[in-house]
């Protein structure tokens, strides 16, 4: 692979939910635009991987540290809401529903990758929890997701914190990212104590 749209298509399939077919689709449209628009893709994920980077407290990301969900004085700080990755936010901020804090976990539990509860951000998690009244477990509804919710649940739980999950609105199996405002409203309202 050493011509040059060999090499553009291959490190496009190295992209989530991207395969070959797409890749060379992208690739061969990336042919068609002109050079400033290609430069200006070039540019923007560039200016992504030199500016942003994940907030010390809740890993979400962010260009100022700590992030401005951490810092809004109008967001409850007795209430967290634990998701999985970080794009697993806005979602959840489309809904206008929650008004309390975030955490990110950087993952979810899955024994079969070798990731357990050390691969994910758990730690910082325990560390932020004086003064909290509530933390809401946002995690997708798949196998992942449920046993880190389950793990979760028994690590906060004595730490005298309410926990909470999502209602089941959600399919199982899908992820939050892709469930639509109305359905992850429902679920936050409806959410259930574990």
């Amino acid at each position: 692979m050493s011509d040059p749209l060999s090499r553009l298509i291959g490190e496009l399939c190295r992209l989530p939910g991207i395969g070959p077919k797409t890749a060379t689709r992208l690739a061969h449209h990336l042919l068609k635009v002109s050079r400033s628009d290609a430069g200006a893709l070039a540019a923007a994920v560039l200016e992504v991987k030199d500016k942003l980077f994940h907030c010390s407290v809740c890993n979400s990301i962010t260009d100022v540290e700590p992030c401005q969900l951490c810092t809004d004085p109008q967001r409850d700080q007795a209430v967290i809401c634990v998701v999985e990755e970080p794009y697993n936010i806005q979602p959840i901020e489309r809904t206008g529903e929650f008004r309390g804090r975030y955490h990110v976990l950087m993952g979810a539990l899955s024994p079969q990758r070798g990731i357990g509860p050390d691969q994910i951000r758990v730690a910082g998690l325990v560390d932020r929890l004086d003064g909290v009244e509530e933390v809401i477990l946002a995690t997708n509804p798949d196998v992942e997701g449920e046993a880190t919710a389950l793990y979760l649940a028994r690590l906060l739980k004595p730490q005298g914190v309410r926990v909470t999950r999502l209602a089941f609105g959600m399919p199982v199996g899908g992820d939050i990212e892709y469930t639509d405002e109305v359905t992850l409203a429902r679920s936050l309202a409806g959410r259930r104590e574990i």
